[in-house]
């Protein structure tokens, strides 16, 4: 069995379900040590350098080490790596310890053959990116100067050339609360639940006006709903959580305000951190990596991840398996991925650092 694949099933034996990820990070830094890598273990996250024999730009590799809860459904043990035909099976397979160890090795394989000439490879490997306490943030602060990143996250080694961010906001409808058999009296009675109901039909219509080339129209889905007091009592307040995916044609101040202005219910934004990312027109990154897998597809990607901690710079994500299998049970990875995406991961470090 390839490296990349026994080290996959290492990792996953290793349950690092967010705000567990310290038995993970230390076995990743005791194992590419032993591989003569330099690395750093601290609060952010797992780090390993390789240096060129040159000054260079730096690219960064960046995933995460923590996994969501097993759930139910499972057939099989989560945190027991099984192989079925071509696909690897445990939780975290794709999401996304594939790419950490295809990363991992991809550097393990630049300096046994010798180094780089120049630039600078940095992988970042954070914890609780599935949770709101994501550390990469402080990583990247730390790490220096980063003039590209592959964002390591389940994309079947496609690149994702646009992400949407997330808004989380609660909208309250206000209304009168009284006696079920009062409720239809003509003196002026608001229902708040039949508030909150007109304004999410509005919601349908909402941000039609700008269309992103990629990721298409911003969206604002209600999640969560809630009301009453008691089923003869109408309620004074009714409230609904709604999932706002942007996209890069809007700030979240400006759909906020869009909200505002559509809606009858107050608009109380309790999340704005998550920001849309697109890879910038022009990009050499993205450039080096179509030489590479002139096969793969460009597309928009649905799900957040740790790419809005490099917003600005030049930026793909990339990496082994599904999104469609991430969270699920029974989670898996196809094995051929993880090695193509080994070789891919160290041809694109050395490719984009020479500047070819």
């Amino acid at each position: 069995m390839p490296g990349e694949i026994d080290l996959l099933r290492e990792l996953i034996a290793i349950p690092s379900v967010s705000g567990e990820e310290t038995a993970i990070a230390i076995f990743i830094e005791e194992t590419t040590r032993r591989w003569g890598l330099d690395v750093i273990r601290n609060a952010h996250a797992v780090q390993i350098e390789v240096r060129g024999w040159g000054a260079g730009q730096t690219l960064a590799l960046a995933s995460h080490l923590d996994v969501v809860p097993p759930g139910a459904g499972w057939t099989k043990d989560p945190f027991n790596p099984i192989i079925e035909g071509t696909r690897l099976y445990g939780r975290g397979s794709g999401d996304a310890k594939a790419s950490v160890a295809a990363m991992l090795y991809a550097a393990k394989d630049i300096v046994d053959s010798g180094g780089m000439d120049t630039g600078r490879l940095l992988i970042i490997l954070g914890y609780g990116e599935e949770t709101k306490s994501t550390t990469m943030g402080e990583a990247v602060a730390a790490a220096g100067e980063i003039d590209a990143a592959v964002i390591g996250e389940p994309t079947g080694l496609d690149f994702a050339i646009a992400q949407r961010g997330l808004m989380m906001v609660d909208l309250l409808a206000q209304g009168d609360q009284r006696h079920a058999a009062y409720a239809s009296s003509d003196d002026g009675f608001t229902n708040s639940v039949q508030v909150l109901s007109r304004d999410l039909l509005q919601l349908e219509g909402l941000f039609a006006s700008r269309s992103h080339p990629v990721l298409g129209r911003a969206t604002a889905t209600p999640t969560m709903l809630e009301a009453g007091i008691s089923r003869n009592i109408t309620p004074p307040v009714a409230r609904a959580v709604l999932d706002v995916r942007s996209t890069p044609d809007w700030t979240h101040e400006e759909l906020a305000r869009e909200l505002r202005a559509a809606l009858t219910s107050d608009v109380i934004v309790t999340s704005r951190r998550l920001v849309p990312c697109e890879t910038p027109p022009g990009s050499r990154l993205l450039a080096t990596a179509t030489q590479l897998r002139p096969a793969a597809t460009q597309f928009g990607s649905p799900t957040c991840s740790d790419w809005v901690f490099f917003r600005g710079i030049d930026a793909i994500k990339c990496g082994p398996g599904t999104s469609r299998r991430s969270h699920t049970a029974d989670e898996c990875v196809d094995i051929p991925e993880v090695t193509a995406a080994r070789g891919f991961y160290g041809q694109l470090v050395r490719a984009y650092l020479s500047g070819h």
